[in-house]
Protein backbone atom coordinates (compact mmCIF):
# COMPACT_ATOMS: atom_id res chain seq x y z
CA UNK A 1 0.00 0.00 0.00
CA UNK A 2 3.04 2.25 -0.15
CA UNK A 3 2.00 3.73 -3.50
CA UNK A 4 -1.37 4.84 -2.10
CA UNK A 5 0.33 6.41 0.92
CA UNK A 6 -1.73 4.16 3.18
CA UNK A 7 0.56 1.39 4.37
CA UNK A 8 4.20 1.84 3.53
CA UNK A 9 7.02 2.08 6.04
CA UNK A 10 6.47 5.81 6.59
CA UNK A 11 2.74 5.40 7.21
CA UNK A 12 3.33 2.50 9.62
CA UNK A 13 5.97 4.53 11.45
CA UNK A 14 3.58 7.50 11.73
CA UNK A 15 0.73 5.30 12.99
CA UNK A 16 2.99 3.69 15.61
CA UNK A 17 4.10 7.16 16.73
CA UNK A 18 0.51 8.44 16.93
CA UNK A 19 -0.79 5.39 18.81
CA UNK A 20 2.14 5.47 21.25
CA UNK A 21 1.58 9.18 21.93
CA UNK A 22 -2.17 8.58 22.42
CA UNK A 23 -1.47 5.73 24.84
CA UNK A 24 0.99 7.88 26.79
CA UNK A 25 -1.47 10.80 27.02
CA UNK A 26 -4.31 8.56 28.20
CA UNK A 27 -2.16 6.35 30.44
CA UNK A 28 -3.21 3.21 28.57
CA UNK A 29 0.12 1.38 28.67
CA UNK A 30 -0.06 0.16 25.08
CA UNK A 31 3.00 -1.44 23.52
CA UNK A 32 2.86 -0.68 19.81
CA UNK A 33 5.02 -2.35 17.17
CA UNK A 34 5.02 -1.62 13.44
CA UNK A 35 5.72 -4.22 10.78
CA UNK A 36 5.41 -4.15 7.00
CA UNK A 37 4.86 -7.02 4.59
CA UNK A 38 5.36 -7.30 0.87
CA UNK A 39 1.72 -8.42 0.51
CA UNK A 40 -0.78 -9.25 3.24
CA UNK A 41 -2.97 -11.13 0.79
CA UNK A 42 -0.40 -13.91 0.39
CA UNK A 43 -0.25 -16.29 3.33
CA UNK A 44 3.48 -16.97 2.87
CA UNK A 45 4.29 -13.31 3.58
CA UNK A 46 1.87 -13.06 6.51
CA UNK A 47 3.24 -16.23 8.10
CA UNK A 48 6.62 -14.48 8.32
CA UNK A 49 5.24 -12.30 11.11
CA UNK A 50 3.33 -15.10 12.84
CA UNK A 51 5.17 -14.80 16.17
CA UNK A 52 4.50 -11.05 16.35
CA UNK A 53 0.82 -11.50 15.51
CA UNK A 54 0.42 -14.31 18.04
CA UNK A 55 1.80 -11.99 20.75
CA UNK A 56 -0.52 -9.12 19.80
CA UNK A 57 -3.94 -8.35 21.22
CA UNK A 58 -4.92 -6.41 18.11
CA UNK A 59 -3.47 -6.02 14.62
CA UNK A 60 -4.23 -2.94 12.53
CA UNK A 61 -3.97 -3.73 8.83
CA UNK A 62 -2.97 -0.91 6.52
CA UNK A 63 -3.41 -3.20 3.51
CA UNK A 64 -6.41 -3.15 1.21
CA UNK A 65 -9.61 -4.91 2.17
CA UNK A 66 -8.30 -8.14 0.67
CA UNK A 67 -5.14 -7.91 2.78
CA UNK A 68 -7.08 -7.32 6.00
CA UNK A 69 -9.39 -10.26 5.24
CA UNK A 70 -6.44 -12.51 4.40
CA UNK A 71 -4.81 -11.59 7.69
CA UNK A 72 -8.05 -12.49 9.52
CA UNK A 73 -8.13 -15.87 7.75
CA UNK A 74 -4.44 -16.54 8.45
CA UNK A 75 -4.77 -15.54 12.12
CA UNK A 76 -8.40 -16.32 13.05
CA UNK A 77 -7.67 -16.12 16.78
CA UNK A 78 -6.53 -12.49 16.55
CA UNK A 79 -8.56 -9.36 16.08
CA UNK A 80 -7.59 -7.74 12.77
CA UNK A 81 -8.79 -4.15 12.32
CA UNK A 82 -8.74 -2.47 8.90
CA UNK A 83 -6.78 0.75 9.12
CA UNK A 84 -7.90 2.09 5.73
CA UNK A 85 -11.06 2.00 3.65
CA UNK A 86 -10.50 0.36 0.28
CA UNK A 87 -12.65 2.32 -2.12
CA UNK A 88 -11.67 1.41 -5.68
CA UNK A 89 -9.31 -0.18 -8.16
CA UNK A 90 -7.64 2.99 -9.25
CA UNK A 91 -4.56 4.18 -11.02
CA UNK A 92 -2.40 6.90 -9.52
CA UNK A 93 -3.12 10.34 -10.94
CA UNK A 94 -0.60 12.07 -8.69
CA UNK A 95 0.90 11.30 -5.29
CA UNK A 96 -1.88 10.03 -3.02
CA UNK A 97 -4.69 10.49 -5.59
CA UNK A 98 -6.22 7.51 -7.39
CA UNK A 99 -8.77 7.50 -10.17
CA UNK A 100 -10.98 4.45 -10.46
CA UNK A 101 -10.37 2.78 -13.80
CA UNK A 102 -11.87 -0.71 -13.46
CA UNK A 103 -14.95 -2.29 -11.89
CA UNK A 104 -13.50 -5.78 -11.86
CA UNK A 105 -16.76 -7.03 -13.41
CA UNK A 106 -15.31 -10.22 -14.79
CA UNK A 107 -16.30 -9.55 -18.41
CA UNK A 108 -13.97 -6.89 -19.79
CA UNK A 109 -15.04 -4.95 -22.89
CA UNK A 110 -12.32 -2.31 -23.11
CA UNK A 111 -11.16 -3.83 -26.39
CA UNK A 112 -14.32 -2.24 -27.89
CA UNK A 113 -14.16 1.04 -25.98
CA UNK A 114 -10.68 2.38 -26.72
CA UNK A 115 -9.20 0.91 -23.54
CA UNK A 116 -11.69 2.73 -21.29
CA UNK A 117 -13.87 0.88 -18.78
CA UNK A 118 -17.18 2.63 -19.27
CA UNK A 119 -18.65 0.85 -16.24
CA UNK A 120 -16.15 2.55 -13.95
CA UNK A 121 -15.64 5.81 -15.78
CA UNK A 122 -19.15 6.69 -17.01
CA UNK A 123 -21.30 8.12 -14.21
CA UNK A 124 -24.22 6.10 -15.57
CA UNK A 125 -22.17 2.98 -16.32
CA UNK A 126 -23.37 2.99 -19.92
CA UNK A 127 -22.03 0.15 -22.05
CA UNK A 128 -23.32 1.12 -25.49
CA UNK A 129 -22.65 4.72 -26.19
CA UNK A 130 -23.14 8.08 -24.57
CA UNK A 131 -26.30 9.33 -22.94
CA UNK A 132 -26.29 12.44 -25.05
CA UNK A 133 -26.11 14.83 -22.13
CA UNK A 134 -22.42 15.62 -22.06
CA UNK A 135 -21.32 19.21 -22.68
CA UNK A 136 -17.91 20.05 -24.11
CA UNK A 137 -16.63 16.56 -23.27
CA UNK A 138 -17.76 16.77 -19.64
CA UNK A 139 -20.29 14.56 -17.84
CA UNK A 140 -23.79 16.01 -17.44
CA UNK A 141 -24.05 14.61 -13.90
CA UNK A 142 -20.57 15.60 -12.75
CA UNK A 143 -19.30 18.47 -14.91
CA UNK A 144 -15.88 18.30 -13.25
CA UNK A 145 -15.17 14.88 -14.80
CA UNK A 146 -14.59 13.94 -18.40
CA UNK A 147 -17.35 12.06 -20.21
CA UNK A 148 -16.04 8.52 -20.68
CA UNK A 149 -17.89 8.10 -23.96
CA UNK A 150 -16.56 11.39 -25.31
CA UNK A 151 -13.09 10.01 -24.59
CA UNK A 152 -13.93 6.70 -26.31
CA UNK A 153 -15.18 8.45 -29.44
CA UNK A 154 -12.25 10.90 -29.53
CA UNK A 155 -9.68 8.10 -29.26
CA UNK A 156 -11.37 5.82 -31.79
CA UNK A 157 -11.88 8.68 -34.24
CA UNK A 158 -8.20 9.67 -34.02
CA UNK A 159 -7.22 6.06 -34.74
CA UNK A 160 -9.68 5.75 -37.62
CA UNK A 161 -11.59 3.05 -35.72
CA UNK A 162 -14.88 4.80 -35.00
CA UNK A 163 -16.80 1.85 -36.46
CA UNK A 164 -15.75 -0.10 -33.33
CA UNK A 165 -18.01 2.10 -31.18
CA UNK A 166 -21.02 1.36 -33.38
CA UNK A 167 -20.87 -2.39 -32.68
CA UNK A 168 -23.04 -2.97 -29.59
CA UNK A 169 -21.54 -4.52 -26.50
CA UNK A 170 -23.64 -7.54 -25.46
CA UNK A 171 -25.62 -7.17 -22.24
CA UNK A 172 -23.43 -7.56 -19.17
CA UNK A 173 -23.46 -10.97 -17.50
CA UNK A 174 -23.91 -9.65 -13.98
CA UNK A 175 -23.54 -13.14 -12.50
CA UNK A 176 -19.81 -12.46 -12.73
CA UNK A 177 -20.11 -9.17 -10.86
CA UNK A 178 -19.64 -8.39 -7.18
CA UNK A 179 -23.34 -8.82 -6.51
CA UNK A 180 -23.08 -12.53 -7.29
CA UNK A 181 -21.17 -13.26 -4.08
CA UNK A 182 -17.60 -14.41 -3.70
CA UNK A 183 -15.87 -14.90 -7.02
CA UNK A 184 -13.00 -17.31 -7.57
CA UNK A 185 -10.64 -16.55 -10.41
CA UNK A 186 -8.39 -19.29 -11.74
CA UNK A 187 -5.42 -18.33 -13.83
CA UNK A 188 -4.48 -20.48 -16.79
CA UNK A 189 -1.46 -22.55 -15.89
Amino acid sequence: MTVSLAGGKEEVRDLVSDLTAHSRRKGLGWRVKGLTLKRQCERRFAEGISADVQNADVVISLGCGVGAQSMSETFPERRIIPGINTSNMGAPEKKGVFKEKCMGCGRCTIDRTAGICTLARCAKGLQNGPCGGSVDGKCELYPEIDCAWHQVYTILEAKGELSEAVEPVPPKDWSRSHSGGVRTVRSKE
